[in-house]
C-alpha cells in the first residue's frame, strides 16, 4: 500500500487544481478528491500493478467527476426558459471526436496486416513482443512492421485529414473533412 499512499501524495495537489478548474468550487472538488481516493484504496494491492498510476488517478477524476455533473442538481436561481440563443445553438462535437473519428476512417484505408498490428500494439496497449510472439516472428521484424505501419497510417491521416505534427511528432492540427 506505500504505492497509493505514495501516488496520492505525488499527485493529490494536481488531482485537486484538475477538479476545482472543472467545478469551479473547491468544496466540491475537495469531495470529489476523497471519492478518488476511495476508489484507490478500494483497489487494494491492485493499485500498486498498475502501471501508470497518474494517468489511473486522472481518469478517475474525469470519471468521478461527470458521474458527479450527472447527478440531479438542486434548481434554486436557475431560469425557467433559456434563452434563445442558447437554445438554437447546435453543440458542436469535441475535436478529438472528429479526429478519432477520422483515425477510425483511415485505419480502414491502410492494409489489414498493418491495421492489425497497430490495433494489437497502439490501440490495445499490448507489447510489440507478444504480437511478435503471438505471430512467430522476431522481436526485430514486429518492431520494423510496427514502424513501417505507423508511417503508411500517418501519411493516411496527412493525406485524407491534413494532418499536421509538431517536432515531438503529436499532432498539432487537422482538417475535418467534408463528407
Amino acid at each position: 500500500m506505500k504505492c497509493l499512499i505514495r501516488a496520492i501524495r505525488q499527485h493529490e495537489d494536481e488531482l485537486s487544481a484538475f477538479l476545482r478548474q472543472r467545478t469551479g468550487d473547491a468544496a466540491i472538488a475537495n469531495d470529489l478528491l476523497q471519492d478518488v481516493f476511495l476508489r484507490a484504496i478500494s483497489q487494494g494491492e491492485k493499485f500498486c500493478a498498475i502501471e501508470d498510476p497518474r494517468a489511473w488517478l486522472f481518469r478517475v477524476a474525469r470519471n468521478v467527476m461527470i458521474d458527479y455533473k450527472r447527478r440531479p442538481q438542486p434548481l434554486t436561481g436557475v431560469l425557467d426558459e433559456l434563452p434563445q440563443a442558447l437554445s438554437d445553438t447546435p453543440a458542436e462535437p469535441e475535436a478529438v471526436d472528429l479526429l478519432t473519428d477520422c483515425l477510425r476512417r483511415n485505419l480502414a484505408r491502410i492494409s489489414d496486416d498493418d491495421r492489425e498490428i497497430i490495433e494489437f500494439c497502439d490501440l490495445a496497449n499490448q507489447t510489440v513482443k507478444s504480437y511478435a510472439q503471438s505471430r512467430s516472428i522476431t522481436l526485430s521484424a514486429a518492431k520494423a512492421r510496427l514502424l513501417r505501419a505507423r508511417r503508411r497510417l500517418r501519411r493516411s491521416l496527412v493525406e485524407h485529414c491534413a494532418v499536421c505534427f509538431d517536432e515531438q511528432g503529436k499532432v498539432c492540427d487537422f482538417t475535418v473533412p467534408v463528407l
